[in-house]
């Protein structure tokens, strides 16, 4: 049985915006233990409107995990979190008058060496196996869905002229939200995630994210990643938000314990 030990961040910079709309959260359950979660959501919607629908994703989140216990479906708590921000999102807008919306990506991870997620909108997940690139989410957007049907690159999908339009958002008055979910099992030391706002992943390529959070804890990390999302974006910089989540090797200690109790259950 793989041992690892969870080693996770988080980083945040406003940018060259006037709010930080963005936010980001690490949550432990106090029902569950061994499962961890962590969010980030991008608002989006004027004034202090994107910061009060984020803020909302974060709420919820805490809510719904404090009240998660051991053997409930970790994709219907997701679901839970996506549907109930929604809703309250949506009735702000009515209260406040404003037009308040959120993309945002989730992860758990659970005590079984499993990695489940879920995205709306163009906050994304990474996967990264120790330095090397794994996988990604797909954004839902506009400029991504060219992609997909082959009417632009890949390479020209960040310089688009609509690449900021989104498809799927929290707190849209028309739809409700889709979610995409993912999937990771066995999991093992090595195993690394960043979950970043367009504000940090729009001025990366892959492999150097990778290469930054493999070679890094999570605080120095963050801060490479902060300094150079600020070189390459400034004077345009939007709010630059993320969480880091590593698998490490656990102290020698848990590794000694761990041997000796398998060896007297044997």
């Amino acid at each position: 049985m793989s041992q690892y030990k969870i080693e996770a961040g988080t980083g945040q910079h406003i940018g060259d915006r006037q709010e930080q709309q963005d936010r980001v959260a690490l949550f432990a359950a106090p029902h569950a233990p061994g499962y961890m979660m962590a969010v980030v959501a991008d608002g989006m919607g004027g004034k202090s409107g994107g910061a009060l629908a984020a803020e909302q994703v974060i709420r919820t989140s805490k809510q719904l995990f404090d009240e998660f216990y051991p053997g409930n479906d970790v994709k219907a708590l997701l679901e839970n979190i996506f549907n109930e921000a929604h809703t309250v999102i949506k009735l702000t807008a009515v209260s406040a008058e404003k037009e308040p919306h959120s993309t945002v990506v989730i992860l758990v991870i659970t005590p079984q060496q499993e990695a489940i997620w879920a995205h709306a909108g163009d906050s994304r997940l990474y996967h990264f196996n120790g330095p090397n690139f794994g996988e990604k989410t797909r954004d839902h957007s506009y400029v991504e869905k060219l992609v997909e049907e082959g009417k632009i690159l890949p390479e020209e999908a960040k310089t688009h002229k609509l690449s900021n339009i989104l498809v799927n958002v929290l707190g849209s008055a028309n739809t409700p939200p889709f979610i995409t979910f993912g999937q990771r099992n066995n999991l093992k030391v090595g195993d690394n995630f960043l979950l970043c706002s367009d504000g940090l992943w729009h001025y990366f390529e892959d492999y150097e994210l990778s290469a930054a959070v493999a070679v890094n804890t999570p605080r120095q990390a963050a801060e490479l990643l902060i300094r150079k999302a600020r070189e390459r974006g400034t004077p345009r910089g939007d709010n630059c938000t993320f969480a880091i989540i590593k698998l490490i090797d656990p102290p020698e200690e848990i590794k000694n314990y761990t041997v000796q109790r398998m060896r007297r259950a044997i």
